[in-house]
């Protein structure tokens, strides 16, 4: 981190706070890192993707659906987690690719008991794969609670056609250390996949739903 230093991130960050406290938004804003990057051919050179794990719910809005075997379909029941069952798969099949779209709109993750997950591609074809909401395996010796705050707590960089990346890392009901924190593990994890490092790296800002953008590099 030695392009930003921490006291700056917090300072940003406690700007940020202050300002969503004095607008009183009616709802829970989401704290974005918006990303710009400079010397890559999104054409010739190899694109990256990679995921971090913060240790705090970055994403409580971000909806997960479990494609659950009976067992898992009991857990979900009980804990209120939304899950469909094999049948309710077959029903939307391989080649109906609107049922599949709309799937894919309807929930941001997807979770898979370890059964269903080997027949996903025979159920739904490669839609979800298409669109990067391919499932992750959901074991029963995982505690599907505890997995659902792991995929909300869970940061993706993955460079498409433009130069332009954004990520939530958190939300306002965190606290400004937790944020600062995310912030800061997000931007490492960042460099550490980019070919050239920081020489990658344009412009960095943080920004709430419906806050200004404050420049951090």
């Amino acid at each position: 981190m030695s392009k930003i230093s921490s006291d700056q991130v917090r300072q940003i960050v406690a700007n940020l706070f202050a300002e969503s406290k004095e607008a009183k938004r009616g709802f829970v804003e989401t704290v974005e890192l918006q990303v710009n990057l400079k010397n890559y051919d999104t054409k010739k050179d190899k694109r990256f993707s990679g995921q971090i794990k913060l240790s705090t719910v970055t994403k409580p809005k971000l909806t997960v659906c479990v494609f659950a075997d009976q067992a898992h379909c009991d857990e979900a029941t009980k804990i209120g987690a939304e899950f469909m069952d094999i049948e309710a798969l077959k029903k939307i099949g391989p080649k109906n690719k609107k049922g599949i779209k709309k799937l894919s709109k309807k929930y941001d993750a997807f979770l898979a008991s370890e059964s269903i997950l080997r027949q996903v591609p025979k159920l739904l074809g490669p839609g979800l794969n298409k669109v990067g909401k391919f499932p992750t395996l959901l074991t029963h010796a995982e505690d599907m609670a505890t997995k659902i705050n792991e995929v909300k707590s869970t940061v993706k960089f993955q460079l498409k056609k433009v130069l332009c990346l954004a990520v939530a890392v958190g939300h306002i009901e965190l606290t400004e250390r937790e944020i600062a924190t995310n912030v800061i593990q997000s931007i490492n994890f960042l460099v550490s996949l980019l070919k050239k490092g920081w020489q990658n790296i344009k412009t960095l800002y943080v920004k709430s739903s419906m806050g200004k953008s404050h420049r951090i590099y």
